[in-house]
């Protein structure tokens, strides 16, 4: 398993905390800094920058993931519903396509949430060395 996935994995389970997003960038700040070499914090963040979508479908999935996953949901409860109600096996066709997609669309929001906050904590702990430097040069 590369850095770069360990890293995703741990704000992945930062994720799953109810908090706010200073807190969770402070706690995934003290494991980056004890886990991961400065040099390889910038190889890091620039990998993780490079694999972040820039379209617009990708940006509203990071953000708005439940949103976007919430019709194929539906569609796929009411595909079930009709095929059990009506007896149509023919019906059982849309929960087998809409939940796959719904499930891999919530998915994706995740690891792309949870990349975007290891970004945030390495720019904070960037910013947070460059003023540390320039205070210590005062």
């Amino acid at each position: 398993m590369s850095q770069t996935e360990r890293l995703v994995l741990m704000a992945e389970d930062e994720l799953t905390q109810y908090s706010t997003d200073a807190r969770k960038i402070e706690r995934l700040r003290r494991k980056i800094g004890i886990s991961v070499p400065p040099a390889q914090q910038k190889q890091v963040k620039e990998e993780l920058l490079a694999e972040m979508p820039d379209n617009f479908l990708g940006k509203l999935v990071e953000e708005q993931r439940q949103t976007v996953a919430l019709p194929f949901w539906g569609i796929a409860g009411l595909g079930l519903l009709f095929g059990i109600s009506l007896r149509q096996p023919v019906d059982f066709l849309a929960p087998a396509i809409a939940f796959p997609i719904a499930f891999n669309l919530q998915k994706w929001g995740w690891r792309l949430q949870a990349k975007r906050l290891v970004i945030n904590t390495l720019e904070e702990i960037e910013n947070g060395v460059k003023s540390g430097n320039s205070e210590t040069n005062k």
